[in-house]
């Protein structure tokens, strides 16, 4: 402010000097010395109000900014690990989806084939019409020319309206060993109710004609089932076990019985009608075959007639006792 006032003043001074005592030259030099030397102290005066004036830079300790560092650095720490989780969580959902979509995959498959299964194509037939059941001593005289499972009565299983009745709830009959121990038909009205829950244990009934061996592509001889252990449970129940090849077993038995499973577990209120009667000849002791036969009620989902060779690929059996040698 001070350097302001001088200022003024000589301004005034040089004014009064130059307009009104007219001077010029070296008068000028003379009286107007105060001027310039006014002139520099009131520069000196101002620069240093503004000096004064100005808002002074903080003073950062050195401290601070390496606390500040020191956060930063964790935080960018704690950031880059949650970027490597999420990408962790990421890597293991997309594993996860992929593994479903892979089971998920594998169960249509077994659906599809089932499915197939169900509507196989007559490539070979009995002789037996439409509303007609053939005799076991007509089904254990046919000949078998290569093919495990044929079909029967174009696949028509012939219930009666009587077998499909539904009065009395589900049931389950398995029909007394003969007079040589062989197993007799089994018969059941099926639903999810009679389907078991507890673990399948080891079987150790030995049916007429059991005279297993093993080989290298596995056992010989399975305890089939008549009705499949996942329909009703039963286990060890000597009137539904037979002695059956591996392959009558499984895939050919199994192919239908789970097409049954899948209907009554999709449909936990309806019923199948089913019946598995094996197949001897004369007084043999090893079944030459079974005859499945099902039928949902109400529907045609379940719809099927078929017999399946009891035989085994590279192995020639004696049905008279179960014995069996390698095929020429």
């Amino acid at each position: 402010m001070s350097g302001l006032i001088l200022l003024a003043g000589l301004g005034y001074w040089g004014w009064h000097l130059i307009v009104r005592k007219n001077y010029r030259g070296k008068q000028l030099l003379k009286y107007g010395w105060p001027i310039i030397v006014g002139l520099f102290v009131s520069i000196g005066l101002i620069g240093n109000t503004s000096t004064a004036n100005a808002t002074p830079e903080p003073k950062v300790k050195v401290e601070t900014v390496k606390k500040v560092r020191a956060i930063t650095v964790k935080n960018d720490r704690k950031l880059l690990a949650l970027q490597k989780a999420n990408s962790s969580s990421a890597s293991s959902l997309k594993t996860e989806t992929a593994d479903l979509a892979k089971e998920k995959s594998k169960i249509d498959q077994t659906k599809a084939k089932n499915q197939q299964a169900g509507a196989t194509k007559e490539t070979a037939t009995t002789s037996v019409k439409i509303g007609e059941s053939p005799s076991a001593t007509s089904l254990a005289n046919m000949a078998y020319t290569g093919q495990q499972t044929i079909v029967i009565n174009h696949n028509h299983p012939a219930f009666s309206s009587a077998d499909l009745a539904t009065d009395h709830g589900t049931w389950q009959r398995y029909g007394n060993l003969d007079q040589l121990n062989r197993v007799t038909a089994a018969n059941a009205l099926l639903s999810q109710s009679l389907m078991p829950k507890a673990k399948r244990e080891a079987l150790n009934v030995n049916p007429t004609g059991w005279r297993n061996k093993q080989l290298a592509s596995g056992w010989l001889y399975n305890r089939s089932h008549l009705i499949g252990y996942q329909l009703t449970g039963q286990n060890n129940n000597p009137k539904n076990l037979m002695t059956g090849t591996r392959s009558l077993n499984a895939p050919e038995m199994v192919t239908y019985e789970n097409q049954v499973a899948d209907y009554l577990k999709a449909n936990p209120k309806n019923y199948v009608r089913y019946q598995v009667t094996p197949v001897f000849k004369d007084n043999e002791l090893l079944a030459r075959g079974v005859q499945m036969r099902g039928q949902s009620v109400g529907s045609d989902a379940v719809s099927f007639n078929i017999y399946i060779f009891n035989v085994q690929a590279g192995m020639t059996l004696n049905y008279n006792d179960g014995t069996s040698r390698v095929a020429k």
